[in-house]
């Protein structure tokens, strides 16, 4: 079982890392600056917490740095659901499979903020909506993908040749 979930979490940082490049990928094409949320998630948090992002100088930069970050702990669980899922049999098709990974990991990202206070994703635009659900879907397909290759290679070297 822990293997399965080390294995999810492996592949759920894959996704994580699809993401973090279509992300990048879509603010370099529309020229669009990163979000600020993420990184006025990481300054509630910490101030919350009793642990304040130190600094005058470059303290926005370390925000921003630590915002993005954030999202490697958020995306990185979803594949840890997914694999022990496909052990006891539950292998949805890709786009099903996309769906299933990608909205935790869209919830985990939506979710603190708006219980903070930070951001609401029900106000922003339709184009921004696409902008955030597209990456997330990635993520998904991109975690499954490594589930189902993962799976795949393990039944090819258990076969008899």
């Amino acid at each position: 079982m822990m293997g399965s979930i080390a294995r999810g979490c492996a592949a759920g940082a894959v996704g994580t890392t699809a993401l973090d490049a279509v992300t990048c990928a879509d603010m370099a094409l529309r020229g669009r600056s990163a979000g600020t949320i993420p990184a006025a998630l990481v300054d509630e948090i910490g101030a919350t917490i009793g642990r304040p992002v130190a600094g005058d100088a470059g303290r926005d930069n370390r925000l921003s740095g630590l915002g993005a970050l954030s999202g490697i702990p958020a995306g990185t669980p979803t594949g840890a659901l997914g694999s022990p899922a496909r052990g006891v049999g539950i292998r949805p098709p890709a786009w099903g499979g996309g769906l299933l990974a990608g909205a935790p990991a869209m919830a985990a990202a939506d979710l603190p903020p708006a219980c903070l206070g930070i951001g609401d994703p029900r106000t922003g635009s339709a184009r921004d909506s696409a902008a955030e659900a597209i990456p997330h879907l990635i993520h998904g397909l991109t975690t499954c993908g490594v589930l189902d290759s993962r799976e795949r290679g393990r039944c090819a070297r258990r076969s008899p040749r």
